[in-house]
């Protein structure tokens, strides 16, 4: 387990070489947002990396439905019954193990470890533009269908769980990368991703923080970058 922190926001990172699997914790006043819940096998590394922070876990917030995103969850909320478990609208749903498409959506299968035996029940349905204590909550479909990003509005740090990747090389969420394919595998659809990645780019955000990779500081023009190779792999894939 690797802990980075900047300002408010710790990333803990498990497996940081080989698979990394990231989780943050974002201070608040009155206590701890978790972001993510990782593997079953995280649940102690986040339990202790919250309790060095001196404040308790109020809120756990999903960006999006996928086993390793999900896999503790069922025994946070067990250790922590009165934290919220907020996740979006959408991918409720997913987290439910309904793999149902809805209309008006692309109509292509949605890929990944959908859970299949979570109990949690959230308690806040998150809707595009909710604030979450410093966190802003933005639709970012693509991934999944109803995956969200979390700006912290105080530093400008952008929690973009799988919107995009840094590990293996910084990249848009469907962009396959040799050294760590496991994202783009697990991406729904690849035009909405692109289109969520360019929303969040022009954001201009301080640090981007990822699932899966290191948190990278000033990443607007990188973003940028991986933007146009992202345009440039889809049209040249739908030849």
């Amino acid at each position: 387990m690797l802990k980075t922190t900047i300002e408010q926001v710790t990333q803990i990172s498990f497996l940081p070489h080989l698979f990394p699997i990231n989780v943050y914790l974002v201070e608040e006043s009155d206590g701890v947002t978790l972001i993510d819940a990782g593997m079953s096998f995280s649940q102690k590394g986040i339990l202790q990396a919250a309790a060095d922070t001196g404040k308790p876990i109020k809120r756990i917030v999903l960006t999006h439905a996928h086993g390793d995103h999900v896999g503790a969850l069922d025994g946070l909320k067990k250790e922590l019954p009165n934290a919220s478990v907020c996740i979006s609208r959408r991918d409720a749903l997913l987290l439910k193990g309904s793999a149902e498409l809805q209309p008006g959506e692309p109509q292509t299968p949605i890929r990944g470890d959908i859970p299949k035996n979570i109990t949690t029940v959230p308690d806040v349905l998150l809707e595009d533009g909710d604030s979450i204590g410093s966190l802003k909550a933005i639709a970012t479909p693509g991934h999944t269908p109803g995956h969200m990003a979390f700006l912290d509005e105080r530093s400008g740090i952008l929690i973009a769980g799988d919107a995009w990747q840094t590990h293996g090389g910084l990249a848009v969420s469907g962009v396959m990368k040799p050294w760590f394919p496991f994202p783009a595998m697990a991406t729904w659809s690849k035009e909405q991703a692109l289109e969520s990645a360019g929303m969040l780019t022009a954001l201009k955000p301080a640090v981007l923080a990822v699932g899966h990779g290191r948190m990278l500081r000033n990443p607007a023009g990188a973003m940028q970058q991986a933007v146009t190779v992202a345009e440039s792999t889809l049209r040249r894939n739908a030849r």
